[in-house]
């Protein structure tokens, strides 16, 4: 059996937030709407102590590294559009 995991660490800038309040409920919209739609795993993992900023973390499995690699890159392109954030960095690690 081939498995193959990869995971998704993103980092979001949020100048529009003024509490850590309004900052989690948009990361628990975008999470859940990335989570529903992409089917991967989602939370948010670092600077949860600041409202301007958020880390998120994303996984995925599958059985071709291909479509592991395509799906995160799907949820990259997502956040990119989505308007919550402003992608500050990210990167992807696959596991094979």
């Amino acid at each position: 059996m081939t498995l193959h995991v990869g995971v998704l660490e993103v980092r979001l800038a949020l100048p529009g937030v003024r509490s850590l309040k309004e900052k989690r409920g948009l990361i628990k919209g975008l999470v859940e709407r990335i989570r529903h739609r992409f089917e991967v795993a989602g939370a948010e993992v670092e600077v949860m102590d600041r409202w301007d900023e958020a880390g998120l973390g994303f996984a995925a499995i599958g059985n071709a590294v291909a479509v592991v690699q395509g799906r995160l890159q799907k949820v990259v392109n997502f956040i990119e559009t989505d308007g919550a954030g402003i992608l500050v960095d990210y990167r992807v690690e696959i596991v094979t």
